[in-house]
């Protein structure tokens, strides 16, 4: 909210909202998911902009909210329309408000993960590390294979335990290796996935969201850190 109205947002959280309807999406619920979505439709429609913080939710409403109501002409245009105004946070920044500059400060190293989601969904790879270079001080560190899945996958890490678990050891060795203070991202689900990890496996590395750094907002624990 703070960069929101930083860059000239009235923002509203409307309390009839619920969750994007993904996990039930994901399993092949399209009843539910069609009625978690009306849901969402209807509580954000009177607004200029949808802005999630989370690429995967991000995703849902932009790219497959309008699939499950194909064909259905009391729908199918309100959808549309709700969707094409729905816009992940640091894509919104940088895309639509065109955001140059940031008044906030971090003196330290981050590194940056590219959740799948936002990456190969919506195409945001060149926003974040625009922002973070308006960070003062804040210095990028690329990690090996950025782009690279961190093994949550929703419900896959559940069905797949496993193969999730694997994928996510190759990520954090490749956070380790980047030898940063924090490890970033823009999505919620990979967020909470490698700082369970990190935290298993006894590593320091701090994981936030990015929007934390970039409002200048570290006050706060880090996911996964006790009050």
């Amino acid at each position: 909210m703070d960069l929101l109205e930083q860059a000239g947002c009235v923002v509203s959280v409307p309390p009839a909202q619920t969750c994007c309807g993904q996990p039930a999406y994901n399993s092949g619920d399209r009843a539910d998911s069609r009625a978690i979505a009306e849901q969402v439709v209807t509580a954000f429609e009177k607004f200029d902009f949808v802005v999630a913080p989370s690429g995967s939710c991000a995703a849902m409403l932009k790219k497959h909210y309008p699939e499950l109501f194909q064909g259905d002409p009391e729908w199918e245009g309100r959808v549309k329309t709700f969707s094409d105004k729905v816009f992940e946070l640091v894509s919104f920044l940088t895309d639509v408000m065109f955001i140059q500059k940031l008044d906030a400060k971090f003196d330290g190293s981050v590194t940056y993960h590219d959740s799948c989601s936002g990456l190969r969904e919506l195409d945001i790879s060149r926003q974040p590390r625009k922002l973070l270079a308006m960070v003062e001080g804040a210095e990028l560190r690329e990690m090996k294979d950025s782009d690279v899945c961190c093994g949550f996958g929703g419900t896959f890490c559940v069905k797949y335990s496993d193969i999730s678990n694997s994928i996510v050891e190759k990520k954090t060795a490749n956070v380790e290796a980047a030898d940063a203070d924090i490890l970033l991202a823009g999505d919620l689900g990979c967020l909470m996935n490698m700082a369970g990890k990190l935290a298993r496996e006894g590593k320091t590395t701090k994981v936030r969201h990015i929007a934390e750094v970039l409002a200048g907002r570290l006050d706060a624990p880090a996911i996964g850190e006790a009050k």
